[in-house]
């Protein structure tokens, strides 16, 4: 019994603590100044009534709330933006016309499981496993934060797909900025720069003339860009080196001669809006190339590399990546890993 006499100052203390049922938040109640025992015995139980009835009287919050709340802590820990960005709409967008409504001590782990595996079926399997984190994520913190007891977020295993996306074959990348240099195409120069050196669409746009080192044929990759974070650091954290190609170096010296801003590319309003994946789609089409993305540029630049027999590990150093796996998917496409196995095969 939470009942202490305080010999001091000649009087008696009363505390109660009690766990939510649901939520095993703490919560506590106290008294003091009380003469006599009987009184505070008294006074104790009158400390559970009370506390019982603001158990009673708290009910839990939405989900929207919750969400909410979990997207301002997240916030202040550091996060980027465009994963904040990336949080808010994907759950907004695949959960409040749902779960508006819905308590948050209303979950179970089976209702999550069928979300996850029925209602985002005709989503991929890479959407329903960021949803899944999503979710973990959010719950996390409300068990964090005292609101829910467990989290009731399933385990489920998904198929990890490495499906090979389109890329634009060596001949294919030879008519294309030939044809978009022929045309004198706004951003000849920003394709023309991707494909030789495989930087990621942010790197491009932030890089500058004081990371160009003409005598030695060299770019130091330090920065990158995007429309919600900014400038920031690359993807991986690490600054790396990038080699000019000969044959790039006459477009570098042109765009230095023409400079007009500290940026080695020219700024177009489709790139800084971010949609610089329209432009290059329509005029692929134009002359009947295959439609690819603007990230596909460096994932061709990539292959292209491995099947001229570059060492996958000088591919990695150059292009910025640190997983191997990832690698592996180029080095797959480019037909690297087989090349020369039939030679010796002489049936006919």
């Amino acid at each position: 019994m939470g009942i202490k006499y305080d010999r001091e100052k000649k009087y008696y203390v009363v505390t109660y603590h009690r766990r939510h049922p649901l939520t095993r938040q703490s919560r506590g109640l106290r008294r003091q100044g009380i003469k006599t025992r009987a009184e505070a015995e008294k006074v104790y139980k009158q400390l559970i009534i009370k506390l019982a009835e603001k158990f009673n009287d708290a009910p839990y919050m939405k989900w929207p709330e919750l969400v909410e709340k979990f997207l301002d802590y997240y916030a202040n820990c550091g996060i980027a933006k465009n994963t904040l960005k990336n949080y808010r709409e994907c759950i907004k967008a695949n959960t409040y016309y749902l779960w508006s409504n819905k308590y948050v001590d209303q979950f179970t782990t089976s209702e999550i499981r069928e979300f996850i595996m029925e209602k985002c079926s005709k989503f991929s399997e890479a959407h329903r496993k960021n949803m899944l984190k999503y979710l973990r994520a959010v719950f996390k913190y409300a068990v964090e934060q005292n609101i829910l007891a467990t989290n009731p977020c399933p385990k489920l295993k998904f198929k990890n797909n490495e499906k090979i996306k389109k890329m634009l074959k060596e001949e294919e990348v030879k008519v294309f900025l030939k044809e978009a240099k022929q045309r004198n195409h706004e951003w000849f120069p920003v394709w023309a720069v991707a494909c030789y050196t495989g930087l990621r669409n942010g790197e491009l746009y932030a890089l500058k003339w004081e990371n160009v080192d003409f005598q030695n044929r060299l770019i130091y990759i330090t920065h990158s860009w995007n429309k919600v974070n900014g400038f920031k650091s690359t993807k991986s954290g690490d600054d790396r080196i990038v080699v000019i190609a000969p044959s790039l170096m006459p477009i570098i010296n042109d765009l230095f001669l023409n400079r007009t801003s500290e940026y080695v590319l020219p700024r177009i309003r489709d790139w800084e809006t971010g949609t610089q994946a329209k432009p290059l789609k329509a005029f692929l089409k134009e002359i009947n190339l295959p439609l690819i993305r603007f990230h596909d540029l460096r994932a061709s630049w990539a292959t292209i590399m491995l099947s001229k027999g570059i060492e996958p590990i000088k591919v990695m150093s150059m292009g910025g990546w640190k997983d191997l796996k990832t690698m592996q998917i180029y080095i797959r496409k480019s037909g690297i890993h087989i090349k020369g196995i039939t030679n010796d095969l002489k049936f006919l």
